[in-house]
């Protein structure tokens, strides 16, 4: 079934009606329609699969991608244009210039934290450069999952797109055909067995994993602004994002009064149990429960077995604790305290896929970027880089490779064919001695 599949949309692919810029832009109007058309499907989805609230899932997991489609919309036509690049003199009369070709039949693997926007969102990139697609959401957000292939199954034909649920094994059987690219949004362990898969096939790829990532809070800062955001970055849709901060390492000068902030901020955005958003699973709940253990909870600590919920928890711990080194991906933050940042700096783990840094020294700002090593850097707030549709998103090392986001998931989902055109009036005569 698989096969027969990408086979039709290899056919599919090859008869050039997706190549068009007409079909291309017909195909994002379309699925803006059918997005608008599904939305209250789309949030009540998300409510039975992770708790979500309506304004949050109108926010982020819609709102942007109409966005994005809108970006692309409006930009496609200069995109899709061939772009000229200069020629040495040696060449005279020549003109060279890129173009911008469709891969072919694409996999798009989505995870279930984000389960609408982090599939639909390179989707976009796929249909503006020209691809067929194949989308496989996860199966541990099973409602959006199938919100996901209503959507798509009602407004394409399952030969340009088309979505195949199912476990992991359904994923398995999916990699072991190949395809012309793959776009994965996951944990760096599956990543890995993605990569390889790929590499049967030798079939180009994004990665888009997670990471350790750090916050930084300096002295010399307006402390209630940076605790109110870091509160929302971290335990927004229960702690389950790849760009929460892992923990949070603040001045010990300053400590105290950061604590407090943090904790009247927490009270303040969270006093509604109901809109913390639940953990996906019983899995999931108890590993998050485990690491609590027999740390110093600063607040929080309840949970509620039944729903899947955990209370914004704050721990208190130091540089050596390994909850430090492991993803945490849940609403669960340890604070450290450092004397000197420059120690606390040099403790970065694995190439996160962003660092955070609360400071007004621009000496410090500075040595963050040119020190450190990360998907990408946000300055006096948290997670919020992403929601700029012009910057690049995408990790570096052990948090993926590849970017994307506007013009960057077009280009991912594009190959740019090198070409130079010559004349016959001219030839240089030096060229064939040998």
């Amino acid at each position: 079934m698989i096969k027969q599949l990408i086979n039709n949309q290899r056919m599919f692919f090859n008869s050039g009606k997706t190549h068009s810029l007409e079909w291309r832009l017909n195909a994002l109007k379309n699925l803006r329609k059918a997005i608008l058309l599904h939305e209250e499907n789309i949030i009540n989805a998300l409510s039975l699969d992770l708790k979500k609230s309506a304004i949050s899932s109108k926010k982020v997991e819609i709102d942007q991608i109409i966005t994005e489609i809108d970006l692309h919309s409006s930009q496609l036509n200069q995109w899709v244009k061939a772009k000229k690049v200069r020629t040495p003199f040696i060449f005279f009369p020549t003109t060279s210039f890129t173009v911008a070709q469709p891969r072919g039949v694409v996999l798009i693997i989505s995870p279930w934290n984000f389960p609408f926007s982090l599939t639909l969102r390179p989707l976009i990139g796929a249909i503006s450069a020209g691809n067929c697609a194949l989308l496989k959401p996860s199966e541990f957000s099973p409602h959006s999952s199938q919100v996901i292939a209503q959507l798509i199954n009602s407004t394409f034909s399952e030969n340009y797109i088309a979505v195949m649920q199912g476990d992991a094994q359904v994923a398995q059987e999916i990699l072991t055909h190949r395809f012309d690219y793959i776009f994965f949004t996951g944990s760096t362990t599956i990543g890995t067995l993605v990569m390889q898969a790929a590499a049967q096939h030798l079939t180009p790829l994004t990665l888009e994993l997670g990471g350790c990532n750090p916050c930084f809070v300096d002295t010399e800062i307006d402390l209630k602004i940076a605790a109110k955001r870091i509160a929302w970055g971290k335990f927004h849709n229960a702690g389950q994002s790849c760009l929460a901060p892992n923990f949070v390492a603040v001045d010990e000068k300053i400590e105290k009064k950061f604590i407090e902030y943090l904790i009247h901020a927490l009270k303040n955005i969270y006093h509604d149990p109901t809109k913390i958003g639940s953990i996906i699973n019983q899995f999931h709940f108890e590993r998050l429960i485990q690491l609590l253990g027999n740390k110093k909870i600063l607040h929080g600590g309840n949970f509620d077995r039944a729903n899947l919920r955990i209370e914004p928890t704050v721990i208190e711990t130091d540089h050596n604790d390994q909850i430090l080194r492991s993803e945490i991906f849940g609403p669960i933050l340890p604070i450290i305290s450092y004397q000197h940042i420059d120690k606390a700096i040099a403790r970065i783990h694995n190439q996160p896929l962003a660092v955070y840094l609360f400071s007004n020294n621009e000496i410090l700002q500075k040595k963050i970027l040119e020190t450190t090593v990360s998907g990408g850097v946000c300055i006096n707030d948290v997670g919020v880089h992403y929601a700029n549709p012009h910057l690049p998103f995408g990790g570096v090392g052990m948090s993926g490779f590849g970017s994307y986001h506007s013009k960057k998931t077009f280009d991912a989902f594009s190959h740019f064919k090198s070409v130079m055109k010559r004349s016959f009036w001219f030839d240089w005569p030096f060229r064939y001695k040998i």
